[in-house]
């Protein structure tokens, strides 16, 4: 997996400084089945709020 995975949702629990992600895994999904054709048509389920 990548090192330095960036993501500037600072809502969500795997949001660290410099809008890093410090999750373990990284689980994207796409809008249109298994094709996707821009980053519009997908969403990072691993997304988690904060507490």
């Amino acid at each position: 997996m990548a090192k330095d995975v960036l993501c500037e949702v600072n809502s969500c629990k795997y949001w660290a400084n410099g809008n890093k992600c410090n999750a373990s895994s990284i689980y994207v999904v796409s809008h249109r089945g298994k094709q996707a054709v821009n980053s519009e048509e997908t969403d990072c389920k691993t997304f988690e709020p904060k507490i």
